[in-house]
């Protein structure tokens, strides 16, 4: 981790001066009741991703640009950054909150530490295994409203929550069984709801930053790990792992925030504009995710990198079984809160 920091160190530095630049350079100068002045533009909006080019959140950094510039007329302009170029994902969203950065990505993975509501979607079998459901549950505007007060008050504002696709399980044997995973040094992310989890099936939770699970992998100081299919393919984990398994119990949902302070400082047109944008995507982002999860699932088949294991209705039912003592911990957490999320989203599965 030491390692990491140094090496993130002079590039979180330098892009932290650059950002002061864009701000300096992009600031308003005066607003009145129908918006900012042709002065004020074009201003930019600094937009942080937890994952490389050409992941899922970059796809859909681009296509949100691209809408913005677009319905803006050029007047806003969206700098994106890829993972690696300004630091970890719990420094991301950090920078999110003072300021640093306007909008960024941040999953539950680590966010749960600083935001305990939103380790629900670290939970696993809860949401539902058909789509349009799953969909359906993610955009019910009543979620977001039920989080949003728990993100205001560690300094964040939700716009939206985005599925990236199921989780993948890789190791070097398939993970068929809770007992498969005894003893297992897997890799989880940060948080305490992402590490309980797994530790329901008997594993040891490993908790280990995106950037040293290859490495980590490689040497064996852990033993295997959860990604969505994608990000499997384009970090390469592939490479040191034998087998994959898909056993389609939680989806990797990301939470697309804001500071709070920059959100109240648009004006209502920009604020407009970049609720009309993330509204354009919600639905486009699912089509998004699965079409990526398939190309890369498809490359890995076809290079015969890895064995898939699918796993069927019984042994999803061992799973589903010992997964509620996460979903215990999480309540103990959360308490009336954590509650009420899960009823939410049970209802919404009870939904015709």
């Amino acid at each position: 981790m030491a390692q990491l920091f140094r090496l993130l160190c002079p590039v979180l530095l330098a892009s932290l001066a650059l950002l002061a630049g864009c701000s300096e350079s992009s600031g308003q100068e005066t607003k009145n009741e129908s918006g900012a002045t042709s002065s004020d533009y074009p201003t930019t909006w600094r937009f942080a991703l937890e994952e490389i080019e050409g992941s899922f959140q970059h796809l859909y950094a681009k296509h949100l640009r691209d809408r913005i510039e677009t319905i803006s007329d050029g007047r806003i302009v969206v700098d994106v950054f890829p993972y690696g170029s300004l630091g970890t994902s719990t420094q991301l969203t950090e920078l999110t909150a003072n300021g640093s950065i306007d909008l960024a990505f941040a999953s539950p993975g680590h966010l749960a530490d600083r935001v305990p509501e939103s380790g629900v979607f670290n939970l696993h079998f809860l949401l539902p295994e058909e789509p349009e459901a799953a969909q359906s549950i993610l955009q019910n505007p009543a979620l977001v409203f039920e989080l949003q007060p728990a993100y205001q008050a560690s300094g964040l504002h939700l716009l939206d929550l985005v599925s990236e696709g199921w989780m993948a399980w890789t190791a070097n044997k398939p993970l068929q069984t809770p007992g498969d995973f005894q003893e297992l040094k897997f890799r989880t992310m940060t948080s305490k709801t992402a590490a309980q989890s797994f530790r329901a099936y008997g594993a040891k939770p490993v908790q280990t930053p995106y950037a040293e699970v290859y490495s980590d992998l490689q040497l064996h100081r852990i033993h295997g790990q959860s990604n969505p299919v994608f990000a499997i393919e384009e970090m390469g984990f592939h490479d040191v792992q034998s087998h994959m398994t898909l056993p389609k119990a939680s989806r990797f949902v990301s939470s697309l925030i804001a500071n709070p302070e920059w959100f109240a400082g648009l004006t209502e047109r920009e604020r407009q504009w970049l609720t009309d944008a993330v509204e354009d995507l919600s639905g486009q982002a699912w089509d998004i995710a699965q079409q990526l999860n398939q190309e890369r699932l498809d490359t890995m088949v076809e290079r015969g990198d890895i064995k898939l294991v699918t796993l069927s209705d019984q042994e999803r039912a061992a799973f589903r079984k010992a997964s509620q003592q996460a979903r215990t911990e999480f309540i103990k957490a959360t308490e009336e809160k954590g509650q009420t999320l899960l009823s939410l989203m049970e209802n919404g599965r009870q939904a015709p």
